[in-house]
């Protein structure tokens, strides 16, 4: 059941599963966030623990962990190849409507997201706006070219009350690495 419902998944190119061990290998390009909710539409339970071409050491993966009390939410970031970093996101306590959000040059949240500086690295800081929709949650998931996790480690992701990044931002969170994403 578990094998048949993944390779309905868009994306999907092969499903490995070792049920015994708890364990689902699966190769492809769809969102994280879709493969999971296929799994779990089976009765189970499902975690993502490493992302990534396999033979790629230089793999990296990072996130960043919104932990309320308004704001919740969590932002995965796994470099793909040196060229490419796919970025997935969800986030739940937002107003309806659109919110800028950046990856701004530090880590500091002594004064929330007002201490997290200035975008990092024109235009590679500047990840465009999220759509809030009236439950206030948001789902993104997308590439970044250009983009390498490491360099972004200990800098923090910030999110705007509107679409403008010169406010101070409603909260921000810092980038950590990440053995896995999920």
């Amino acid at each position: 059941a578990v094998k048949s419902k993944l390779q309905t998944v868009e994306g999907v190119k092969n499903v490995n599963v070792d049920l015994d061990n708890q364990v689902v290998r699966i190769l492809g390009s769809s969102p994280v966030k879709t493969m999971t909710e296929a799994l779990e539409q089976t009765g189970r339970k499902a975690r993502l623990i490493g992302q990534g071409v396999p033979d790629d050491f230089l793999i990296s993966a990072a996130v960043a962990e919104f932990k309320g009390p308004d704001i919740f939410g969590v932002v995965r970031l796994a470099q793909v190849n040196m060229e490419l970093t796919r970025i997935e996101a969800n986030f739940s306590g937002l107003s309806p409507g659109k919110h800028a959000w950046s990856i701004n040059e530090f880590g500091d949240l002594t004064r929330g997201a007002a201490s997290t500086g200035k975008l990092y690295s024109l235009p590679l800081g500047d990840l465009g706006t999220l759509d809030v929709d009236e439950k206030g949650e948001a789902f993104y998931s997308g590439p970044k070219e250009k983009l390498r996790v490491a360099d972004l480690i200990g800098r923090a992701i910030a999110v705007y009350a509107t679409e403008d990044k010169s406010d101070p931002g409603l909260t921000a969170a810092v980038i950590a690495r990440s053995a896995g994403v999920g």
